[in-house]
This record gives C-alpha cells, structure tokens and sequence, in this order.
C-alpha cells in the first residue's frame, strides 16, 4: 500500500471511529449547549422553572480522568485476511462443524467461519464448556468413523478445561482433530504460552504449531490423516491469532488433497498360522473388544465365527458393537476354549489355553498414559489392525476347512448356540425382578423402551456400565452404531455432550439417537443441553437419577464393613440429596422440552412416548426417571 493510500485509509477510519474521549466531550458541551438554548427560548417564569436545577458540565480535567488515556486505535482494514484461506482449508477437508467456547485467540478464524464461509460446511456450533467441545467431537467420531467435527480451543485455559475429554479419546482410540488458537503479545498474557500441546502431549498422536499459511495447510492435512488412521488418536494443530489476522498476499498457498493411507492387514505369515491353529482347534473361542471400525468388520466377524462356528465374546461392557448381539454365537458359548482369539481386545492370559491376539494398540504405546486397552499376553502377538486383517484371515480359514472339519464345527455350533441362548433367557427372566419397584429398575427402564424404538432406526449413545448394561442384555445390537460405547479412560461429565455429538451425527441420516444419561456425569458441564436446543439437535435423553454417585456409596459402605463401621453415613459426600436436583426444570431452563421426576412405573410409558414425540419432530427433550441405583 502507497503511503497516499495509507492516508485515505486512515481518513475513512477517522470518519467511522468515536472513541470514548471523544464521545464525552461532545456529550458535555451538548449538554451545555441545550440547556441554554432552553433557558432562552421559553418565557420568564417557564424558563425559570425549567432552568431551576441545573446538572454541573464536567470540566476538560473531569472528563480527562473519566475517559482515561486516548486509545489505541487500529484503523487497518483487511478485506482478505489469511483466516479466509484457512476456512478454504477446513472445507478442503471436509470438516463440518466446529465446536468452540468463543476465545479471542481465534476471533478472526470464527469471524472468517460465519462470513466469507457462510457459516456451512463448516458451521459453527456454539459450546458452553472446552470439554464438552472435545466430547462432542468424541461422540461424533464414533457414528462417523472421521474427525469432520473439529473443536477449537482458546490457548491454555481451553487446553486445560478440555484435557480430560482429550484423554478419554485418546485411550478409545478415536480420532479428534483439534485446534488451539494463542496470541504470545496482547490479551491475557496467562492464556499464552510458548509450547501449549506440552500440557496434553502425553495423549496426542501428534501436535504441531505452523508459522505460515502453507504450513497451515499441510498441518492440518496431516493431523486429519493421523488421526483418521489406526490406531486412531487426537491430534492438535496450534493457530498463531497474527498469522490468522495478516493480509492475504497474491501468492495463495495450495489447497490441500485429502486421501487416507491403505490401512495395513497382518502379515500373511502370521495368518496362516493364526489359521492353521483356528482351525484344528477343538473349542477355540473369539475375543472381541474395539474391533470394528467401520459397518464391515461387523460383517466380516460374522463371517470368521460362522466359519468356525466358533462363539463370540465382547470383551467389556463399553465396547462398540462388533458383533450382533443376538447372534446363536453371540456369548461365550459352553465348555473351556483350548485356543483364544483376541481381535483388539486386551488381557492376560488363561493357563492352558492358547492365545493369539491381533491389535494395533500396541502401536499407540507412545507414553504412559496409554492405560487401555491392557497390552494382551499371547503366545503369538500380532502387531496390525484387526479388522483389515480379516479379510485375508477368513480366505485362509476357507482354504484349511475340510468337510470332516465343517461337521465338527456345525455340532459344536449347535451347543454354543443352545447354551447362548439361556444366558440370553436367564437375563430376561432377571429383568423382570422388582419391576413395579418405584424408583423404577434400570432392567424396566430398557425393557419398556425397546417397544418404542426397535421398529426405528435408532442409536444408543452412551455408556452402559452404569445402568448395568441393561440395552444390550434385552435389546438387538445388530449394527456398529446401535451403541458407542463408553467413555474411554472413564472421565465423567462426557456421556451428555458425546451423546450431543453422536445424535448431530445421526441426524443426517434419519437416526433416533438414545441417551441413558447419569446424573452424576450431567452435573459436570449441563450447559450442552443448551447446545443441544439451540441447535436443534434431536436426542431423547432419560435421566438415570439415582440421586448420587452410587459406585462411590457401595465403596463408603464396603470400608466401614471392612473396618466393622456404621454404613448409616456412607451417603456423606456421595449422594446427590438435600435438596434433590430437578432434571426437567434444568432442560427447561436451557430452552428444551422436560418432564419429570418419574418414579411411579406405570407413567414411565407415557412419559417416554410423549419425549419420543419431541424428537421426531427435531427437537431434544429429557425424561427425568428416579431409578434404582443399579
């Protein structure tokens, strides 16, 4: 820019810009001036009586004091700031949604995401807490499979505030892309720092903190594909506010070409000996824990376990769905295993019995952090991603069956089958126990709802250790998504906004999104109900309100029994009582539809029916239900 046009531009902002000296200035000799004028223009006893009292004009010393120094005035106008390129990037990408508290580190990215990108694709979701940001990314992730649901966190507070949602996926192996916008001069010199990832470096995949804009570019392209690819993590991309609000030169930088690697199957080696032994095994038996990743190793474990005719059992209770639940082989089958095979789920081993485990944590074991899953003990370790290895393993199984090997396995299909089954009838027979008992049973609460959505297309998106995996004894989980799984490293406050970001994500496709919600864990960030109506975003939330944290009541009572104590007290410091919190009035609060407490059984129907109603029609709603503990 001339220096001509430097003055034209400093006349256009003088033109446009009153600060607050200015301001008080020509407030004071307005003031002045309009009182004279009245005092001259009305008639004598009139004027004297409007005139009477007077307010004192401040003098120039009095207003200097009042407005302090003369401002800092920026007159710069930038009509392509490099944030819009950024924004091009994101799109190049394919992120769809940022999920942010607003922080003035990134202001102009924000002002760039809602302007020149038109607020879509991506657009801004707006978040009342960092962790609830990353939880939602968290929850998203496991419907999409993809980090298009990016969160933006404001320097080391937003680090800090989010770091407990970063570790938990972090330890699910799922990807979350971050961004972490910083400004070393000016702002709030504690919210900058000169090497921010260090705080959550522990449990990222990879960080970097570009300079210029074609650093951000390739940043960003290789953050998505890190933490898109097994074994899935964060990752973190640190944004330098300068950087954002500079002036977009003639030489625009290269968008970037999203492709994701070939994920890697075992070496073929290892399978022909995984399948030698799978096949002459006498009871061998399939271990599965975070094994599918996408819609096909469901199918593709489905194939291995009928080939074999081999009984398949998920390892914890929090794991997404890898087989169908209702499946004859689904269970651990009858009689002890003489060969286990663990596909991305950890243990110790079984004496006398083989095991041969193929995962690819082993490759994540970049710090100390990484807790879960268990590194496997196996006679035969292969380090790989389970489901691409699949494939290769089943043509292999294929080539060793004879027909003499098939009749074998059909007959002890038909055991596992037989013996699967009752453990299925046992639980129905269980759920019944207590079932006019108020509070209402967790085993009542998933069994009277089953009715009400297993004709739709729906998605259970929460945990479900706390409510005694109940969904999953009484339900049919014959597909990835019908649940998502637990919380990872087990940080509360991430059910409500990873449900929030699971049921966003089903909502493009017509799903009925599920959330059997802690109260304990709502307390933690209950500001993504919030999120959640003022987004529409549609999500039947039923408050599993035992009125506390009641793992933590049973470990009270547990000590004083062990120390032959009083176990009267155990509800000091555990539950949540005197006074009881009101779940419906808190989701009314935040603007969506909610009803409750329930806790006479025979309204829990229509209680669920009329919140179900709400959520067809693309609003969240919340069901408050007193329920028994477990």
């Amino acid at each position: 820019m001339t220096d001509q046009e430097d003055k034209i531009q400093m006349a256009r902002s003088k033109k446009h810009v009153v600060g607050r000296r200015g301001f008080l200035k020509g407030a004071a000799v307005s003031a002045a001036a309009g009182a004279a004028t009245l005092v001259t223009e009305l008639p004598g006893a009139q004027a004297q009586t409007v005139a009477r009292p007077q307010a004192p004009v401040p003098s120039a010393a009095a207003v200097a004091r009042e407005a302090g120094p003369a401002p800092v005035v920026d007159v710069r106008i930038i009509e392509n700031p490099a944030s819009d390129y950024m924004v091009d990037v994101l799109k190049a990408l394919g992120i769809e949604y940022i999920a942010s508290n607003p922080g003035s580190s990134f202001d102009g990215l924000q002002e760039s995401i809602i302007n020149y990108g038109k607020n879509t694709g991506p657009e801004w979701l707006t978040c009342l807490h960092e962790e609830s940001s990353v939880a939602m990314a968290h929850g998203w992730a496991k419907i999409e499979g993809k980090p298009s649901l990016m969160p933006i966190l404001h320097g080391v507070t937003g680090i800090q505030h989010a770091s407990m949602a970063v570790y938990n996926a972090y330890v699910d192996r799922v990807p979350v892309l971050m961004a972490t916008g910083f400004q070393l001069d000016g702002g709030i010199t504690a919210h900058g720092a000169t090497d921010m990832a260090s705080i959550v470096r522990g449990y990222l995949k990879w960080d970097h903190q570009p300079t210029r804009l074609d650093q951000f570019s390739s940043s960003m392209l290789r953050a998505y594909r890190l933490a898109a690819t097994p074994p899935m993590a964060p990752t973190m991309v640190l944004l330098d506010k300068h950087l954002e609000q500079a002036p977009l030169g003639p030489n625009r930088p290269a968008l970037p070409k999203l492709t994701l690697p070939t994920i890697p199957s075992a070496d073929i080696g290892s399978l022909r000996e995984t399948a030698k032994l799978l096949v002459a095994a006498e009871n061998p038996r399939i271990n599965a824990g975070r094994l599918a990743r996408t819609e096909r190793g469901v199918v593709l474990l489905v194939e291995l376990a009928e080939l074999l005719q081999a009984p398949v059992a998920s390892v914890g209770t929090n794991n997404r769905v890898s087989f169908p639940s209702r499946h004859p082989l689904a269970g651990a089958g009858t009689g002890q295993p003489d060969l286990i095979l663990s596909l991305e789920a950890g243990g110790g081993s079984v004496p006398g019995v083989k095991t041969i485990a193929i995962t690819a944590a082993e490759m994540l074991a970049t710090s100390n952090y990484n807790v879960l899953p268990n590194s496997p003990q196996a006679d035969l370790l292969i380090e790989a991603d389970g489901e691409a290895s699949l494939p290769a393993l089943i043509e292999e199984v294929k080539r060793l069956i004879t027909s003499d090997r098939r009749r074998v396995f059909q007959e002890r299909g038909v055991k596992h089958a037989d013996a699967n089954r009752q453990v299925r009838e046992q639980a129905i027979a269980n759920a019944r126990l207590g079932w006019d008992g108020s509070p209402i049973s967790l085993a009542r609460l998933a069994a009277e709802l089953w009715p009400l959505i297993k004709n739709e297309d729906w998605s259970l998106v929460c945990p479900q250790d706390f409510i005694s995996n109940w969904p999953n004894r009484l339900w049919n989980m014959d597909k990835l998504y019908r649940h998502t799984g637990g919380r990872g490293a087990e940080g509360m406050g991430y059910g409500a906004p990873a449900a929030v970001g699971a049921a966003l994500a089903n909502k493009k496709y017509g799903r009925l999104s599920i959330n059997i919600q802690q109260d304990g864990d709502l307390n933690y960030a209950p500001g993504v109900l919030w999120t959640a109506a003022h987004h529409k975003i549609p999500l039947l939330t039923i408050m599993h309100n035992n009125r506390g944290y009641h793992a933590e009541v049973m470990f009270m009572q547990r000590a004083a029994n062990l120390r032959n104590r009083d176990v009267d007290r155990a509800h000091i410091g555990t539950r949540l009582i005197e006074p009881n919190i009101d779940y419906a009035k808190m989701a009314q609060g935040y603007g969506m539809y909610g009803e409750g407490p329930i806790a006479d059984p025979a309204q829990l129907v229509p209680a669920l029916k009329r919140g179900l109603e709400h959520v067809k029609r693309g609003e969240p709603a919340l069901i408050d239900v007193l329920t028994q503990p477990r």
